[in-house]
């Protein structure tokens, strides 16, 4: 019934245009081109944004680097990426906002053949998207707790988003370990690397993928953000539905470039209800309050994390679902 719905929706949204309406509210987003962006690529593909009047631009980045650039320097209005991107952005003086959460990061600590243990990696390099932020403070914080330290017992080489990570590994095989993600980890089981674990259940909760931006966009915006989470959380709701497995499967397969094969097992990771995407992009608060600890641990010195109303306000999420129906 809700996919009639926003058919109907749409369809009355174009002939509203053909009629000399005004044009689609523009929004500017931006994220990484891995399987997470499913939603995305569903809702402009299914008319899901159009039905509430959004045209989204859809942009992507190659590290969370240019990414952060970009959101300050007003590229973007909304970013989906790992929420620990816009703490290091508001502890640097830009006043950035998290609006919604997404999932705890369907990651998976990768390393070379022939490694066996973390104490194998001593000595050796370890890449990542950006050395000071999200998934490469995982990756330390998994190594400290078996002994290693950066610098003393391994390199950090920035090297970009999960499948540049990737690659850099198939490349050379002196980049031993990388933290990746959705399709990566299957492409990566493949070439005979091999899992050490899966840092959520090493390091507990932790609220990873989210939307944010920046503040003073948010707050002129209101409506519009709130119209746009609301599409957002209705293609994503549209994903995590069986019935469109095979269109969400082949959507994989066209805009990553990866095998039928591959995009089949990524889809049902990815709607899994334990480690997939969380239902209505819901924000974990206790695993944002651990991301926070993490942060402070390695990057912070070990001072207190600051309290999560600094860089959080749900009020957008929490007034866009009041209008969904469940």
């Amino acid at each position: 019934m809700r996919a009639l719905l926003l058919a109907a929706a749409f369809a009355a949204a174009l002939a509203t245009g053909a009629a000399g309406a005004a044009d689609p509210d523009v929004v500017r987003v931006n994220a990484f081109p891995n399987a997470k962006s499913l939603a995305l690529h569903a809702g402009v593909e299914k008319g899901i944004f159009a039905a509430r009047g959004l045209a989204v631009r859809l942009s992507f980045t190659e590290n969370s680097t240019k990414q952060r650039a970009g959101l300050a320097a007003g590229e973007f209005d909304v970013v989906h990426a790992a929420v620990d991107n816009a703490v290091a952005m508001a502890d640097g003086g830009r006043d950035v906002v998290i609006v919604t959460g997404g999932d705890s990061g369907m990651n998976q600590f990768f390393v070379q053949p022939g490694i066996g243990s973390f104490a194998d990696l001593r000595g050796r390099v370890l890449v990542v998207d950006a050395p000071n932020t999200a998934y490469a403070l995982l990756a330390k914080k998994m190594l400290r707790k078996h002994g290693l330290l950066e610098s003393r017992d391994y390199t950090v080489k920035p090297v970009g988003r999960g499948e540049l990570r990737l690659k850099a590994m198939a490349a050379d095989p002196a980049n031993a370990a990388a933290i990746l993600n959705l399709p990566y980890t299957i492409q990566a089981e493949a070439m005979g690397m091999k899992s050490l674990g899966n840092p959520v259940d090493a390091l507990g909760p932790y609220q990873a993928n989210g939307a944010f931006g920046l503040r003073a966009w948010a707050e002129r915006n209101r409506g519009l953000l709130e119209r746009y989470i609301a599409a957002y959380v209705e293609s994503l709701r549209w994903v995590l539905d069986p019935r469109h497995r095979d269109e969400c499967v082949a959507m994989l397969q066209r805009e990553l470039k990866i095998t039928p094969e591959v995009a089949a097992r990524t889809y049902r990771q990815l709607a899994d209800p334990a480690a997939g995407f969380t239902p209505d992009a819901r924000f974990d608060m206790q695993g944002f309050r651990n991301m926070l600890a993490l942060r402070q641990e390695i990057e912070g010195g070990g001072r207190p994390a600051p309290a999560p109303e600094h860089y959080v306000d749900l009020s957008y999420y929490e007034r866009a679902i009041a209008t969904l129906s469940r």
